[in-house]
């Protein structure tokens, strides 16, 4: 289920009905995904870019390693279908079946996720968490940016990778977030955006 922020109120949209349909899609998704199949083709199409079992070596390129495997789906849904678009990925998604979308998914979300080794100015550090705890980052992703769900995990990620994304969900070059991240970065300053990319990508 996707939350929704209305000025500084959460609000979970959902009924009983929604989330048993949810939790049936989900499971089926899962029952049908095939984490070897998944490995084969990420060696194939996503390894030059994401590394060694979705650990990037490249501050651009995000970790998939022990993402969660519903928020996977969902964004190669969205490059596949145009409702997220970057200039490497959009191409790429567009040959993934709905099969391989589940597979890779399933096969990076149950690899390990090691550390950038990326170590935050603890100035910034404390800025940033107070700074999320002011804007309710973890009412979405939870205590340690650990995610959930249909909500990435961005603890120890890219802090060059975290600081575009917030920089995109501000300018709305990036809206695939159901307004979410539009409306909890369109105040973030240049500072407090630098301040939570150091505190998220310093945490593992």
């Amino acid at each position: 289920m996707r939350p929704f922020f209305f000025g500084k109120n959460f609000v979970m949209r959902n009924s009983w009905r929604y989330l048993l349909l949810l939790m049936g899609a989900l499971g089926a998704d899962l029952a049908r995904a095939d984490a070897a199949a998944g490995a084969k083709k990420a060696e194939m199409v996503c390894a030059a870019c994401h590394g060694p079992a979705g650990n990037s070596k490249v501050p651009t390129y995000p970790i998939l390693a022990g993402q969660t495997f519903r928020y996977l789906s969902l964004q190669l849904r969205d490059f596949k279908e145009g409702r997220r678009k970057d200039p490497v990925m959009s191409p790429q998604a567009a040959n993934l079946s709905n099969e391989d979308i589940r597979d890779l998914a399933e096969y990076f979300s149950q690899q390990k996720r090691l550390s950038t080794g990326f170590r935050g100015d603890p100035q910034k550090v404390a800025k940033g968490k107070a700074k999320s705890d002011q804007v309710l980052c973890p009412m979405c992703h939870l205590g340690g940016f650990a995610g959930q769900n249909e909500m990435p995990r961005v603890a120890g990620q890219w802090r060059d990778y975290i600081a575009k994304q917030l920089r995109d969900f501000r300018s709305r070059t990036r809206t695939n977030d159901a307004g979410n991240m539009t409306s909890v970065s369109k105040n973030l300053s240049d500072e407090d955006i630098d301040n939570l990319a150091q505190y998220i990508a310093d945490l593992y």
